[in-house]
């Protein structure tokens, strides 16, 4: 009897927590789900504080919880809602002016340049932009370098180095250990694998590394010689010297004009705007200020629609999440964007390095149905490389930032193999078979030269594939595509010269284009794609548990849970890869 009273104690007692998060859930989304008229107030006076302290995104992600709507979230903080508020702010007799606060911007070199251009485009309305920080790395000041007046703490940090990227090898690694990676490759400068093949960075390797690189920091220099006067070659040589490694050196070489501390900084801008000392300066975030010009500009109602589509992160077969690109949401969006009549043509936003070869097939095969009922434009951001570059090869036409990466139009496919680590652990596999290639693959076997020609064929024949879908997209011959080709990766300045892309531009002048391959003049906008809310991240946000990621990232620390993240990656890559070198970080 007491183990029945216990059983039946311990039921109600989860029915009765259960029915308390329910009705906590509906609480919750009542109070923060809910929409209102004028969400964020925005007060006489003020200055909008761009301080871009959260991983910036092109898209912010629309994400819809089926049976709670009212926890459905479709937040405003991506790249093109912050250049939105912006935008606004220049014809918002409130905002005064911007005040420029950052530590270590997290965002892409053409996402910076993107945020940079709205700057500028801001200061023409006469309106002013400040700057300050205790830490200027090479990417906040370059976007930093816009403003009026640039200050820096009088034992602050200043970063002005040129540009550099680190390769780790993994040969050696591999002999030591046992565990190897069986690669099959095609392209000369098809770099993801190589440090799986060699101990150095080959000569193809370094040489568009190089290239790249020297591309994107002509462009730095020119954007920040433009806006601070100072030639480039001066520029390259305060780099060169580190001339401006301190507050005092950096003010000598004109890269600051001010130094100061925090307060000091905050009492030039209420002087600048007529505020007594005394009293409070009004400000308010870049990220409040974004969800009320969401608000605003929802109002201006068009009948006509463009979609903008985002394929941002790895390119991987099946559904596809806010960091990934799969055929999954991305195919629906298209067909419902195509399907939609209010829809009159599509901008894909492409932000990936690339990743699955038949995801990227299945995705092209959309976007080619799409574009014989609508208008599709491309807009690459940060990258749109191998497989990025492959679902926007057919586009009527192709937008590229002067710093995007793209090209890499190459192939490999690669497999990981611990015979000798089994080896050394006494561990033995035996397969039997009924038919000779019975197994195609196994993680204790080495390959075979059968084995390894079968995945010869299949690259090559993706290659040849990849190849044939550069060259009918873009006009081209199949010579002519191999030619530039062969891996090799180009920044959107290269990709223009060599005919990869059309133009370089943002994302604005690929919406108008869009317009006018439509022949409309007003429309709204429209983002894809809409995903389904994760629970348990759900729960995590609310407090009420933690996920496994984020327990991990807690006892390892981040950068050692960032490289468990990238070996398992590596490890659940299927099939053929189109893949920009994993882990090329620009510093």
């Amino acid at each position: 009897m007491n183990f029945i009273k216990r059983v039946l104690s311990t039921v109600t007692g989860i029915f009765v927590f259960l029915a308390i998060c329910f009705i906590s859930l509906i609480v919750l989304g009542v109070l923060f789900g809910g929409s209102s008229d004028e969400v964020v107030k925005v007060k006489p006076n003020s200055v909008l504080k761009l301080t871009l302290d959260f991983p910036v995104r092109d898209y912010a992600g629309r994400t819809e919880f089926a049976e709670y709507s009212f926890l459905n979230e479709d937040k405003k903080n991506g790249l093109f809602n912050i250049i939105d508020a912006i935008d606004y702010a220049a014809t918002d007799d409130k905002i005064k002016g911007i005040s420029i606060e950052n530590h270590f911007i997290n965002a892409g070199i053409s996402q910076t340049k993107a945020l940079r251009n709205a700057l500028l485009k801001f200061k023409a309305s006469g309106k002013f932009i400040v700057s300050y920080s205790d830490i200027y790395t090479q990417k906040d000041y370059y976007l930093s370098s816009v403003a009026d007046t640039v200050y820096l703490n009088p034992v602050g940090i200043f970063e002005f180095k040129g540009l550099s990227t680190e390769r780790l090898y993994f040969k050696d690694f591999q002999e030591k250990t046992g565990f190897k990676m069986e690669v099959v490759r095609l392209g000369k400068y098809k770099s993801a694998v190589e440090p799986f093949l060699e101990n150095e960075m080959s000569d193809n390797n370094r040489e568009q590394i190089s290239a790249y690189l020297n591309s994107l920091w002509n462009e730095i220099k020119h954007d920040i010689s433009s806006s601070r006067g100072i030639p480039m070659d001066r520029l390259n040589t305060i780099a060169d010297s580190l001339l401006a490694r301190n507050p005092s050196l950096a003010k000598a070489s004109n890269l600051i004009d001010k130094i100061g501390y925090h307060d000091e900084y905050i009492n030039g801008i209420k002087y600048a705007i007529g505020v007594d000392l005394n009293d409070d300066l009004e400000s308010i975030t870049i990220k409040d200020y974004a969800e009320h010009t969401a608000t605003k500009l929802l109002a201006n109602y068009s009948k006509n629609k463009i979609a903008v589509i985002y394929a941002e992160g790895d390119i991987i077969y099946g559904e596809g999440d806010k960091n990934t690109v799969g055929q999954g949401t991305m195919n629906r969006s298209l067909k419902e964007a195509r399907e939609d009549d209010r829809i009159k043509a599509i901008v894909l936003r492409v932000n990936s390095p690339g990743g699955s070869a038949l995801a990227s097939e299945l995705i092209w095969r959309e976007i080619e149905l799409t574009k014989k009922v609508k208008p599709v434009i491309v807009s690459m951001g940060n990258y749109a490389a191998s497989g990025g570059y492959y679902i926007a090869c057919n586009a009527d036409r192709i937008i590229a930032e002067p710093t995007t990466i793209t090209g890499s139009i190459g192939v490999f496919g690669m497999l990981p193999n611990g015979k000798e680590l089994a080896d050394n652990m006494g561990i033995n596999a035996e397969q039997v078979v009924t038919n000779k290639n019975a197994v195609t693959y196994s993680f204790f076997e080495p390959l075979n030269d059968e084995q390894r020609a079968f995945i010869k064929e299949g690259v090559f024949d993706v290659y040849e594939l990849f190849t044939t879908r550069v060259a009918d997209g873009r006009s081209m011959t199949q010579d002519a595509v191999k030619a530039i080709a062969q891996g090799r990766v180009w920044t959107g300045t290269d990709a223009l010269a060599n005919g990869l892309v059309d133009e370089l531009g943002g994302l604005d002048l690929a919406l108008q284009y869009a317009a006018e391959a439509s022949g409309i003049e007003d429309y709204n906008i429209k983002e894809f794609p809409v995903f389904e809310k994760d629970l348990d991240k759900m729960l995590e946000e609310l407090g009420i548990i933690k996920t496994k990621e984020t327990i991990l990232k807690e006892e390892l620390g981040t950068d050692t849970y960032n490289m468990l993240k990238k070996v398992k990656a590596i490890s659940q890559k299927k099939g053929i890869q189109l893949l920009f070198p994993f882990g090329t970080e620009i510093k």
